[in-house]
Formats: C-alpha cells, sequence, structure tokens
C-alpha cells in the first residue's frame, strides 16, 4: 500500500487534497503546513507549503500521480512513493475499499 508524498502551495494544497479524496485516487490525505527550503533556477528559496500525505493502493498510485501533476501549479511538483512495510490489516481494507472506482464500497472508516 503506498503513500504518496506531495507538497503544494497553502492556496492550491486543500483543493488538491479534496480533488484526490472525491475522485477515489486516495482514502485519505493528511495535511501538515511545512517550511520547504530548496534550490531552484540558481536561487536558495524558502517558502510555506503544505505536505500532503495520500494513501492510496498500487492500482490507483498511477492515476493519482497524474491527477497531481496536471492540478499542481508548480511546474516541477515533488510528488514521492513511499511503500508501507507494515500496516494494519483493517486500515489497508480500509483504503482498498475507498479507492475502489465502483460504487459498491461501504465508505466506512476503519475501526478505532
Amino acid at each position: 500500500m503506498p503513500t504518496a508524498y506531495i507538497t503544494a502551495p497553502p492556496d492550491a494544497a486543500p483543493s488538491l487534497a479534496r480533488t484526490l479524496v472525491e475522485e477515489r485516487l486516495a482514502a485519505c490525505v493528511n495535511r501538515l503546513p511545512i517550511t520547504s527550503k530548496y534550490r531552484w533556477d540558481g536561487e536558495v528559496v524558502a517558502e510555506e507549503e503544505v505536505l500532503l500525505l495520500a494513501k492510496t493502493t498500487d492500482e490507483r498510485y498511477p492515476d493519482l500521480r497524474e491527477r497531481v501533476e496536471s492540478d499542481h501549479p508548480h511546474e516541477v511538483p515533488c510528488i514521492e512513493r513511499f511503500e508501507e512495510a507494515d500496516v494494519l490489516p483493517a486500515f489497508a481494507e480500509w483504503v482498498a475499499d475507498a479507492t475502489q472506482r465502483s460504487s459498491e464500497s461501504t465508505d466506512s472508516a476503519p475501526d478505532e
């Protein structure tokens, strides 16, 4: 089960997260405020951004990546894929259900 690590400007992050969940490309997206420092066009830049952690499946990841690339305002968006090494089976089942293409999913959250 992959998690997509995505950074986005604060004004773009909410709609990007919503789109990923609404289109069932991610089961959920966590948003965290961050400060990024990076080199761009020969300059060192410091920028307030939002880190998006999108929980998805192997099947849905390519579509998630394509959507982020098309909707992201940066010329070169940060999209990294991390593989989960140890996932609670009930959580993995919920992610799989929440990202199904069909409307036959149960839309329930994992038990707490």
